[in-house]
């Protein structure tokens, strides 16, 4: 069995690596003139917050660590606005945009314990 990082202990990482997946089947319909817009701003943006959490955990400070979950939230946000933008814009339905909405709220809560928890130790 290989070794098991720390990060991929982590429930927020395990649920945001989910939501990069979902925003890759989200934004297989977006048009294709949004290959290079929308589509990839939030691909992008998806995989940063995964990243970030992922990243943090290699910090040694637990300032360090609180940055990089700070990072991933602002991310995170960022790809709030832009699936709000592509809803309103009908790149979306509105049943998927819910679940996006409920995958980042969910996210959101877990990242903000998580950097509770890294300034408190």
């Amino acid at each position: 069995m290989a070794y098991i990082f720390s990060f991929e202990k982590l429930n927020v990482w395990v649920d945001s690596k989910e939501l990069v997946k979902l925003i890759y089947l989200t934004t297989k319909t977006f048009p294709i003139e949004e290959k290079f817009g929308l589509t990839n701003q939030l691909r992008r943006a998806s995989i940063s917050v995964a990243s970030n959490i992922a990243e943090g955990t290699s910090r040694i400070t637990n300032k360090d660590k609180a940055h990089f979950s700070t990072m991933a939230f602002s991310s995170l946000m960022e790809v709030l606005n832009q699936i709000i933008i592509a809803r309103e814009l009908n790149f979306i339905q509105e049943a998927d945009y819910h679940l996006v909405r409920l995958e980042i709220e969910k996210i959101s809560n877990k990242l903000n314990a998580l950097r509770k928890s890294q300034l408190n130790n």
